[in-house]
Parts: structure tokens; sequence; C-alpha cells
């Protein structure tokens, strides 16, 4: 006990211990097991972006603090891309935020947008940063769960309707939806956008995994009417471009929510990553080829994966997007989530998470897991062969 008799973890964050990610990735080095947990790719991005950052630091181009709301070049970047892909228009200069990843900028969204007391509405299963962060700006929060139909996870739009209440201050959305792999779908996104409206609420929206999509397309939910004033868009580069250790993300919003949204992030990190702003910004210029390439390349990893996990007798939720497969361990005879992840490395030597971490209501995450597959082709063929001995056992 700390001081006064009290524990020293105070009250907002007494229920987050250390993350899965953290003893899962423990597990997989202890026994020598494939790491198909963790969200992270085996191999780094483009060259040519990892030059650039090579480029910046011998230049001294971010060796100090790069100015507060990021580096202009990045900024601009930033804006081009909105503008390439979705047709949007946003001010470089009033409209554009660099954060320490996307973690941050969820972090400064919600420390400077939520007094304590106002519930924060989020789809569960959600990132586990989502809950840690509602709890240190003092919010409520209010899950909303998406439910399997068929071979993916859906919204339900009633459920999320009747989930507003008068102390409702804003809706935590991710889309494409980790760790589902669910897009939501233009309707959804619209009855959303008028739910927002009708309300009068405010939106943060985790987009990620924007260009991580498989035979549908991500739509930005601020590209629908009234959502302009009162929507947080949030993305980054980790994902896109296979650099996660960069943290270099992004928030996009009219200029006041952005500088409601500084003014918190300039008491975190301040600034970060100085150097590697500069190489995003040339990252985010690639040619269209290269998004593609991303798509294609995690496409067929992501259907070898979803074939050797059925085989192995997982029921398979085939994503739309993100590089995470839901599957259901039900099939197995199994419906503890956490006992099979966590026997899973002794068993066969690989790796995952239980989904039902992200959950609030953890029995409705119980029987499913998590498997990654942004992993090199070979180790996913490694791990389906070893996930083969389930169904034999």
């Amino acid at each position: 006990m700390g001081a006064m008799g009290r524990p020293p973890l105070g009250r907002r964050l007494a229920a987050f211990g250390t993350t899965i990610f953290a003893e899962m990735s423990a597990l997989a080095v202890r026994t020598g097991a494939i790491n198909l947990g963790q969200g992270f790719p085996d191999t780094d991005g483009p060259e040519e972006v990892r030059e650039a950052a090579v480029r910046a630091l011998r230049d001294g181009r971010g060796n100090q603090y790069p100015p507060g709301p990021g580096v202009p070049e990045l900024r601009t970047a930033v804006t081009e891309h909105q503008r390439r892909w979705y047709g949007l228009d946003v001010d470089p200069d009033t409209e554009v935020l660099i954060t320490a990843g996307a973690t941050e900028a969820i972090a400064a969204s919600l420390l400077a947008l939520v007094e304590p007391g106002d519930e924060v509405i989020a789809l569960e299963p959600y990132y586990d940063s989502y809950a840690a962060c509602v709890a240190m700006a003092g919010g409520v929060r209010v899950p909303v769960t998406l439910r399997p139909d068929g071979d993916t996870f859906r919204l339900d739009l009633d459920e999320l309707r009747a989930a507003v209440t008068d102390r409702t201050r804003l809706i935590l959305l991710n889309t494409p939806h980790n760790p589902t792999g669910t897009v939501l779908t233009h309707d959804e996104l619209a009855a959303v956008a008028e739910l927002a409206v009708e309300r009068d609420l405010l939106v943060v929206t985790d987009e990620v995994y924007e260009h991580l999509v498989f035979g549908t397309a991500h739509t930005p939910l601020v590209s629908f009417p009234g959502m302009r004033e009162r929507t947080v868009t949030i993305s980054s580069a980790g994902k896109t471009f296979s650099f996660t250790g960069w943290k270099v993300g992004w928030v996009t919003a009219a200029p006041e929510l952005v500088t409601a949204v500084r003014s918190a992030k300039q008491y975190l990190t301040y600034v970060s990553a100085g150097p590697f702003q500069y190489a995003v910004a040339e990252a985010l210029r690639l040619p269209d080829a290269y998004f593609d390439g991303v798509r294609e390349d995690l496409r067929a990893k992501r259907d070898l994966l979803a074939d050797g996990l059925t085989d192995a007798g997982f029921q398979v939720f085939r994503p739309s997007g993100t590089y995470f497969i839901t599957t259901d361990i039900r099939p197995l005879g199994e419906t503890d989530g956490f006992a099979f992840c966590r026997s899973l490395p002794e068993r066969c030597g690989v790796v995952a998470v239980p989904n039902a971490v992200f959950y609030d209501h953890q029995d409705q995450g119980s029987p499913f897991v998590r498997f990654a597959f942004c992993k090199r082709e070979s180790v996913l063929t490694e791990a389906v062969g070893r996930l083969k001995g389930l169904a034999a056992g």
C-alpha cells in the first residue's frame, strides 16, 4: 500500500494491468512459439521510406523539437492524402495535428473532449487503449457490441441508438475494425452520422487500417452530411507502411476541434518522432501501386491463414479489413479463450490473443480468439502446419 494506506495505482486505472499483448509476447519468447498475437509486421516497410528517415537524420531535420502541430511537410502530405483518396479538403495549418501514433491521438482527443461523467459509446470489442483512455478522462464507457452474423460481425444500429442518453458526449468509432476485421458499410456509417447530428454528438473515428481493406472500400465518416464540424478523424503511418515503431499518427478535424485536442496533446508528448515525420511525408506520396501491393499481399496472407484455421477446426470470420482474423473456438470443443490462448503455445507452438480482453462483457467475447496475419508467408505457412495438430487432437 502507498501513502495514507492507498494502493499506488489510482482508481481510474486500477482495472488495467499489464496488457494482454505483453503477456502473450512474453509467452511466445518463453516457449519459442510463433507469435500471431501482437499486430506488428515481421519485416520493415519500403526501403525508400526508411532511407528518407536516414536522410532526415543526417540533414538535421527533426533532430530538435519539431513544431507543436507537426512539421509542415507532413501536415501538407496528410492534407494531400485526404484529398487524393477521399476528396476531402483539409487545411494543413489549422486542421491537422501530428501525434505520437494513433494511440496518443485517441488519448489526447478523449482527454480534451470528455468531462468527468460524460458517456462515451465504443463498439465492443474495442482496442484495449480505448477503455483506459476513457477512464483517464473520467468518462463512462458505454459498449455497443458487434455480434456474429454469418461470417462477419455486425453493428446493431438500434442498439447503438438505444445506447445514447442525455449524458452521451461522443461515439468512439473504429473502422476498419480491430479485432473483428469488420468494415462498416456506407449505410451503417450514414446511420451513425444521422444519429450524431440528431443527438448533437462528437465522433472520434480511428481509421488506422484505412488502406488495409479487401474487396470493399473505406469511407471516412467525416464525408457524410453534418459531420465536418463534429468528427475527429485519426490515422497513422504504422499499419500502412509497416514502421510501427516510429509512432507517427495524425488528427484531422475542424479548427476548433484540432485546437482542443492539441491543448491536451502538448502536455502528453509535446512533440515526437521529428526525423520520421519527414519520412512519413514521403511515404504518404508513394504511388497507388504501393498501396495496391500492400493490400494484395495482405489479402493473400489473410486467405492462407484463414484457410489454415478453417482446416484446423476453427470457425473463421474472414475479415474485410485490418490484418487480424477473429475465430470461434467452440467447434474445437473449447469455450474459454483465455485458457485456450495460454495453452496454445505448449499444444502447437502458436500464440494468439483472447478477444475477451476487448470486451466489457467478457462472456460475450469468451469463445473468440484473434490471430494476426501481418507476417512473412513462410511464418504463416509454418503456423498453419502447427495448427493442424488441433484438428487431429
